[in-house]
């Protein structure tokens, strides 16, 4: 039902591909998004540009990653409570003016000489701050955008243009560094930024932001307590960290292309990118199929296919067998991807989206930096391919464990888990 005063919305078609397009805010919160991490991507390739350029350094290179991630973790519960007691979307344009500040003051001390590794440091810390309010807010205003049962359609778009802007980002980078300067990468994510904030300025939400409540222990405690009862939340969480820790074989990638694949620079090129080429490809793919309505099955089963290929990858001495296998495990993780934020979100009443929004953050902030350091500590160890057959093993093993301790995840369907309050 439309909220007071907000014109009535026309029958949309639940489900055609692209019918969430058709309803205003998620429009112009999908091009928001698009904007904005666009710029967050070119934010943080320009960043480790300058950084390397500055110092030469590949340990200052680790420390930008550590900067940003370190602020996000510990504000995240934070930021989720607060996304549940103000405004939503005015959250994210507050939280929005931080990177915009950061882009515009490296654009300024890059043009005239003046940018050094400490000012870059806490810009990128200022940056890792604002994220821990942004994220849960953004993730919990998506349900409240569309009806519900156009949500899964709504997440798969998002997604894809999430994947799309993250492919755009580091490419426009290159572009603008090769053509100009570094500078001028920060003035372009800078106006990258104010295109969303203007795109934000105009989404209205189905659902009005209540008011009153408070941010406290107490309300963070809630949050953690609702994903420790809903079983299938905290399946979905748990399942997709330690899937991420164990199998992921991005940071050893530089040692497949080199000395098990012997195919160099252009061979890590393609290598890397195979994975987005897939997550995107699959991205594309979701958008046109039928809507998943079995979101656990669906997550466990990508989980599956993921490790699988995995383990294909690890044990492959084919530069075209591995660059499938890579793919693959993009396409694997771009359904576990919609089909974890659909489930959380769809399991989560609107009222504590924010904070619930914000443990998921946490757990995937984990499995992606704890990943990078369990592959190099086993690869260290042994070798790069017992690292990854070894990782893919373990996520195959996690999934088995998650199923059959948390058998409600595989039982969540969409169609018949509804929440206490909507979206």
């Amino acid at each position: 039902m439309s909220a007071p005063n907000e014109p009535a919305e026309p029958e949309l078609p639940i489900d055609a591909p692209l019918a969430p397009l058709r309803v205003p805010a998620f429009s112009l919160f999908a091009g928001s998004r698009f904007c904005s991490v666009t710029a967050s991507a070119l934010f943080s390739a320009s960043v480790a540009w300058q950084v390397f350029d500055l110092s030469g350094s590949a340990f200052d290179l680790g420390l930008i990653g550590l900067t940003r991630f370190v602020p996000h973790l510990a504000l995240s519960l934070l930021g989720g409570a607060v996304a549940d007691v103000f405004d939503r979307r005015r959250l994210i344009m507050a939280s929005q003016i931080v990177p915009l500040i950061c882009g515009v003051s490296l654009w300024l001390a890059s043009a005239d000489g003046s940018a050094n590794l400490p000012l870059i440091y806490a810009m990128v810390f200022a940056v890792g701050s604002a994220a821990a309010f942004e994220s849960p807010a953004g993730s919990a205003l998506l349900p409240t955008l569309v009806p519900r049962a156009m949500f899964p359609r709504a997440v798969t778009i998002s997604s894809t243009l999430i994947s799309l802007a993250r492919v755009t980002g580091p490419a426009l980078t290159g572009l603008v560094i090769a053509a100009v300067s570094v500078s001028a990468s920060y003035a372009v994510q800078a106006g990258l930024v104010v295109l969303s904030l203007i795109g934000l300025i105009f989404v209205r939400s189905r659902v009005p932001p209540e008011a009153g409540g408070r941010v406290t222990v107490q309300a963070i405690v809630e949050g953690i307590h609702y994903v420790r009862q809903r079983r299938e939340v905290l399946g979905a969480m748990t399942l997709d960290m330690f899937a991420v820790i164990f199998g992921g074989a991005t940071a050893l990638l530089p040692i497949y292309a080199n000395e098990i694949l012997q195919v160099g620079p252009r061979g890590y090129g393609l290598l890397t990118a195979s994975l987005e080429i897939g997550s995107l490809s699959m991205a594309l793919l979701l958008i046109f199929l039928p809507p998943m309505r079995r979101m656990g099955r669906a997550l466990m089963i990508a989980v599956a296919i993921y490790g699988l290929a995995t383990i294909l990858f690890g044990l492959s001495r084919s530069f075209p067998l591995s660059v499938l296998a890579y793919m693959v495990v993009g396409m694997a993780d771009q359904v576990s991807v919609v089909a974890r934020q659909t489930l959380i979100q769809l399991a989560t009443p609107d009222a504590l989206r924010g904070r619930v929004s914000s443990v998921n953050m946490i757990f995937i902030g984990a499995s992606n930096h704890l990943g990078a350091v369990e592959a190099g500590f086993v690869a260290a160890l042994s070798s790069a391919t017992v690292a990854v057959v070894s990782g893919g093993l373990g996520c195959l093993t996690v999934l088995g464990i998650v199923a059959a301790k948390l058998p409600e995840l595989g039982r969540y369907r969409t169609d018949r888990n509804p929440t206490s309050s909507g979206g």
